[in-house]
């Protein structure tokens, strides 16, 4: 499993790195971002935090936009921020050029229809390979955290929720929560899984989340301002279900703030702080 780096920047005493490699799940080369810490020079392993972006988003988002990196080295955390979905020549794309279908819209699913299914399979490479891939090239622990934003939410909630033996805490910045009954969530799963809407239940985290048998510290921050929050985010269904199954989730909501970077990097710090009392 080898990789070649292609970016290096010095941040906070630990270095932000850039990666590709080839992905054998996805059948494609993938790049991928990782954060580690200061401590990893004095030959200490540290813990992961995997971070899933968004729609429109890669690998590069969050190292740029989140403001992390500061609480990461004092914590001693590093933070994995895959891409979004498969790339390069021969990746099917929407034939619209859609913005929430194919390039940068891999929703964490393995896709099961065609022409889809032969590169998007991204729940196993977020799960297995990538994790892998870590652990075998960097001074990391086996012990990890899960989080994301929007479509990325929807991923570290569902991927928290159906692997809870793997992860020590999941966190969500305005998750996209039931996108079984949302036009975004609706779309990609109809193209990449097929009619069969009960096929769709297996990623759909209000409905993951009651019938979590193994409860994981979980945290949800959302805006109140989010442009997105009534159509797309479905967090009552969440709540409904999480209240039912009495999975405590500390989930905060914040007048003013929008679905932007502005919002995740408001309340980063918290998260990290969150995570690292897990990955301790």
């Amino acid at each position: 499993m080898s990789i070649e780096q292609i970016a290096a920047n010095k941040s906070f005493g630990g270095w932000q790195n850039r990666f590709k490699h080839t992905a054998s799940s996805l059948n494609c080369e993938m790049n991928f971002s990782i954060y580690l810490p200061p401590q990893v020079e004095d030959g200490i392993k540290v813990p992961v935090l995997y971070f899933l972006s968004g729609l429109t988003c890669n690998d590069e988002n969050f190292a740029q936009k989140a403001a992390a990196q500061r609480i990461a080295a004092e914590l001693g955390i590093a933070i994995v921020t895959p891409d979004t979905s498969p790339r390069g020549d021969g990746v099917t794309d929407d034939k619209d050029a859609a913005y929430d279908l194919g390039l940068g819209a891999g929703f964490y699913v393995n896709a099961t229809q065609q022409p889809w299914a032969k590169h998007y399979q991204m729940y196993d490479y977020i799960v297995g390979e990538l994790p892998k891939l870590i652990e075998q090239n960097f001074p990391v622990t086996d012990k990890k955290s899960i989080s994301g934003h929007s479509m990325g939410g929807h991923g570290a909630l569902s991927i928290g929720l159906k692997n809870p033996q793997d992860y020590a805490s999941i966190s969500a910045f305005s998750p996209i929560c039931n996108p079984i009954n949302c036009p975004w969530g609706q779309k990609a799963f109809e193209n990449y899984l097929g009619a069969d809407k009960t096929t769709w239940q297996a990623y759909d985290a209000s409905r993951l989340i009651a019938i979590a048998e193994h409860k994981l510290p979980m945290m949800v921050e959302l805006g109140l301002d989010d442009q997105f929050l009534e159509e797309q985010l479905g967090i009552d269904a969440f709540i409904s279900a999480a209240k039912q199954n009495q999975y405590d989730v500390n989930i905060a909501q914040h007048k003013g703030y929008d679905h932007s970077y502005f919002f995740i990097a408001s309340f980063i710090e918290a998260h990290l702080r969150f995570h690292a009392k897990y990955l301790a």
